[in-house]
């Protein structure tokens, strides 16, 4: 099954060797990383269609979802 770290939504210019969340959750607890995703979703949902197109925006909440039930799955 492919992981949430295997692709990106909205672009390519987050592509090379660590995606910015893997820096993110090797530099705090899990439970501040837990915070740190759902704080990204909510962000994309909040924002919906004002700065990008509202399904690339969606899109985007949802790939912060996939990778925190990924976290919460181990």
């Amino acid at each position: 099954m492919m992981s949430a770290n295997d692709r990106q939504i909205g672009g390519d210019h987050y592509q090379g060797d660590i995606q910015p969340w893997e820096a993110m959750e090797a530099w705090m607890p899990r439970e501040q990383f837990i915070g740190f995703l759902r704080g990204n979703a909510i962000k994309y949902l909040a924002r919906l269609g004002s700065k990008d197109a509202g399904k690339q925006e969606a899109l985007k909440a949802g790939h912060y979802c996939e990778k925190l039930a990924e976290i919460l799955e181990n």
